[in-house]
């Protein structure tokens, strides 16, 4: 199998994306998280792209979307899914699930907002909607939100050092042997681009208005019964399991699952991760 790259543009941004898989199969739309890119999903495409159409595109200021200066485009994820939702347009996406990892969880459930009758399946890595699933890790960035200083602001910078990258890789992996240092090494160079650090910062400070959405993307659950899979890392340092089991409150026939690893789940457990997804899929997309 074989993954192709493009680039299209979408009101004058850039925007990059991978692609594999029949495009006459139904569609996965996957969508990454802080600090990564499409890159991150390098290893479950050749597992998932012999049965699916799978669209991979980096998020504007990730990976190789163009980077924009923050007086010609607003880093919020307003702005983000809104651009999302042009991509999808543009590239032709009528019916899609969605694979949502960290930011890729707000990104994509504001599209099921917008295009509800368009998702035919989301599956969750590690993508939290739920206020119980918010770790004290985010006490930082919640400062920030409270009071919008620049030492508040300033403070935040801790999170774009290689140290911190290193952390979400690895964090409660039993063996950090199993994470690629590739990875983690490209996500670094993204974020020493110029303008890459405010544009970042605007972005954590803007993640509240996710937050104030918990409620209607809830209701999104409970109103539309999109078919559900949760495949979670249960050490992650942000999103704890408590948001994994609470979609369930929501989503009738939701299936959650939990392994032994971090964050970055696929960096240890793309295999298993697959599988399930494989398993699930064609139970809700093919019959």
């Amino acid at each position: 199998m074989k993954i192709k790259h493009h680039k299209i543009d979408i009101d004058g941004l850039g925007v990059f994306y991978r692609e594999a898989g029949p495009a006459d199969a139904p569609a996965l739309l996957l969508l990454h998280g802080f600090p990564s890119a499409g890159h991150m999903f390098r290893d479950l495409m050749p597992l998932l792209g012999e049965k699916y159409h799978l669209i991979a595109p980096d998020l504007p200021g990730f990976g190789q979307t163009d980077l924009p200066e923050r007086k010609a485009f607003t880093y919020s994820f307003a702005s983000l899914a809104d651009v999302m939702a042009k991509f999808t347009d543009a590239i032709g996406l009528q019916k899609f699930a969605i694979y949502i990892f960290d930011y890729g969880a707000p990104t994509g459930l504001r599209l099921a907002l917008k295009y509800a009758e368009r998702i035919t399946a989301i599956v969750s890595q590690n993508g939290n909607a739920y206020e119980e699933g918010l770790s004290d890790g985010w006490n930082p960035i919640r400062a920030y939100w409270q009071e919008k200083s620049q030492a508040n602001r300033d403070a935040l910078r801790a999170f774009l050092k290689p140290e911190t990258t290193y952390f979400q890789y690895t964090h409660g992996v039993a063996d950090v042997s199993l994470v690629s240092p590739d990875g983690r090494s490209l996500d670094d160079f993204y974020l020493t681009r110029p303008g890459a650090d405010e544009a970042q910062l605007d972005l954590f400070g803007d993640y509240v208005t996710n937050v104030t959405l918990y409620p209607k993307f809830q209701e999104y659950f409970r109103n539309y019964q999109p078919p559900f899979l949760a495949v979670w890392g249960k050490h992650d340092p942000f999103f704890l399991p408590a948001g994994a089991e609470a979609f369930k409150r929501d989503l009738k026939n939701a299936e959650v699952k939990f392994f032994d690893t971090g964050h970055f789940a696929l960096e240890t457990h793309c295999d298993e991760i697959a599988a399930e997804i494989l398993a699930f899929l064609s139970g809700v997309l093919e019959r």
